[in-house]
């Protein structure tokens, strides 16, 4: 029973320029017998000769191919998956391998802004952006439908030079950044809806999207590894990029944020008359300047809450009348 996950390459593989060198040197060979069976009139001999020397050579050249760095091939023998290979270098294979080349290098994924409804109901705007890699050539090979995908962009692509070479590195590559794309919208959906936009909306401590930070994104990152650890994809990083109220609630929840920046800073404000003027009170006392009764002491607590709450600065009336 064919394994489910990726391995090593094992079959026959060769250096590539040896089989090259090799080549060069079989090539005048055949080219030479052919000649001198014709100079002989064999002509069924030379016929032969040639027909083998072609199929030698075709095979030879069909046979090469290279690995870069952080590269793989995918070896498919008539359909039957014989392993994954990652050296780097310049290598030969008989020509009925299938050598599907893949990219193991990080790429980036912007998922633009999308409306869902948080915690409470509330819709906002939220994007994201990933940073993903090939993890199983595998299961990316064979457990998603990549290369069906890769037709449908590259028969969607009309533009493109190659649009007769449906499975292609690049095709290949587009179709799983279509395949996160989906999987990283999914997933923020679900993330987005198991919080509140922010604290003004709930009245617990409980973790937002605005002050959430790292626990949100890594709680992100899992939801989206999971989703994709079936295609063999692995996602370095996921991270919150935009986050807003949807335009239909925005200018309502600005002006309940104003007024709440304005209710806390009253609240501040007022806690720091009320030090004052009890540190006022306290210090006249102590120092036996002046004696307040208690009408006195409830007119001037009134004058300076007056004037250190108030939003202008004061304007002082002297009392002139002397009894």
């Amino acid at each position: 029973m064919m394994k489910a996950n990726e391995f090593e390459f094992n079959g026959l593989k060769l250096n590539g320029f040896l089989m090259l060198f090799l080549n060069l040197i079989v090539l005048p060979l055949i080219i030479a017998g052919l000649c001198f069976f014709l100079a002989q009139y064999y002509i069924n001999l030379a016929i032969a000769v040639g027909l083998i020397g072609f199929v030698f050579t075709v095979i030879l050249l069909c046979g090469f191919y290279t690995v870069q760095p952080n590269t793989a091939r995918v070896m498919i023998f008539f359909g039957a998956y014989k392993g994954t290979f990652k050296l780097t270098g310049f290598f030969w294979a008989h020509p009925f391998m299938e050598k599907k080349k893949l990219s193991l290098r990080a790429r980036n994924g912007d998922l633009g802004p999308i409306k869902v409804n948080d915690k409470i109901g509330n819709p906002i705007l939220i994007g994201l952006v990933l940073v993903w890699k090939l993890k199983d050539t595998y299961k990316a090979m064979f457990e998603i439908d990549a290369q069906t995908m890769a037709m449908t962009n590259n028969n969607n692509d009309k533009t493109s030079a190659n649009t007769q070479i449906a499975d292609t590195l690049a095709n290949r590559m587009v179709a799983f950044g279509n395949f996160v794309e989906i999987q990283g919208d999914a997933a923020l959906r679900q993330v987005a809806s198991q919080y509140a936009y922010d604290s003004n909306e709930i009245n617990d401590s409980s973790l937002t999207l605005r002050d959430g930070g790292d626990e949100v994104n890594q709680q992100l990152n899992i939801e989206v590894n999971k989703r994709l650890e079936m295609a063999g994809i692995e996602i370095v990083e996921a991270r919150i990029n935009y986050l807003a109220y949807a335009p239909e609630i925005a200018a309502v929840m600005l002006r309940r944020q104003q007024a709440s920046a304005i209710i806390s800073a009253r609240e501040k404000i007022v806690e720091g008359a009320v030090s004052m003027v009890k540190l006022a009170l306290n210090k006249l006392n102590d120092e036996s300047i002046i004696k307040f009764d208690d009408k006195q002491k409830a007119a001037m607590v009134s004058n300076l809450l007056v004037v250190l709450c108030a939003d202008e600065s004061a304007r002082p009336v002297i009392n002139t009348d002397i009894e």
